[in-house]
């Protein structure tokens, strides 16, 4: 008997979801094999989004868990061993934390609201068995803006990637939190995200040849979101 694939109401299918899909998966793994080859930030820009999908069900408008596909592709590279994703979504990643919470090989960090969708995202959410201690969460009151986001970065995020020591680093760039969102209730700026930016990158330069993969994740205001990739994507072209 086959896997069953489910899906919830928040994703409802048409005729042309699957090939979406399935090209936001295709187009990050050639910027992932891009970056490889030459060293070099990417920058994806696709939808569906995909930190929601589970292995078996898609929810919350994601259908393939796209970063875990890079995630997953990347490790059957040589010398990619240790993979840290950091998901600043305003929203928790669960399908990327549950696909890996058993692993000590890809670490993945989240900085979301929390109570919020989807529910899960506590902070005592750390991982299970061998991956125990391989995820983290920071979650954060609704309201929350630049000062708290900056300083989790800098004193927490920073800090648990240059203890891993990855050899790239991806990001699940949701710009959500942004104040403008309608959905995330949230009050952070566009400059903020670009110094979220600039400490991932100065992290990549110390652990991994600089090479950072990043993934339009959410972000539901067009100004909010068009002003907050233009800064995140100077701060990864940055030398």
């Amino acid at each position: 008997m086959g896997m069953r694939f489910f899906h919830s109401l928040d994703n409802p299918i048409s005729a042309d979801s699957f090939a979406a899909a399935r090209a936001a998966v295709g187009t990050t793994l050639t910027a992932a094999a891009g970056m490889l080859a030459n060293r070099e930030r990417a920058f994806v820009v696709a939808r569906p989004p995909g930190h929601h999908a589970e292995r078996v069900e898609a929810m919350g408008f994601c259908f393939f868990n796209t970063i875990a596909c890079a995630a997953e592709w990347l490790r059957e590279q040589p010398g990619i061993e240790r993979v840290f994703i950091f998901d600043f979504d305003v929203h928790h990643g669960n399908g990327t934390q549950h696909l890996f919470e058993a692993r000590d090989d890809v670490f993945y960090a989240s900085m979301h609201r929390y109570p919020f969708y989807p529910g899960t995202g506590a902070a005592n959410e750390i991982g299970v068995g061998k991956g125990r201690g391989f995820t983290k969460n920071i979650p954060f009151d609704g309201g929350t803006g630049d000062a708290a986001y900056l300083r989790a970065v800098e004193d927490d995020i920073v800090r648990t990637i240059d203890d891993f020591a990855p050899n790239v680093i991806l990001l699940s760039a949701g710009f959500d939190a942004h104040r403008r969102d309608p959905l995330g209730g949230m009050r952070v700026t566009e400059e903020a995200f670009g110094e979220i930016t600039e400490r991932v990158v100065e992290c990549a330069t110390r652990h991994s040849n600089g090479r950072v993969l990043s993934l339009l994740e959410g972000g539901y205001d067009m100004e909010g979101l068009a002003a907050s990739v233009a800064e995140h994507v100077m701060a990864l072209s940055a030398e």
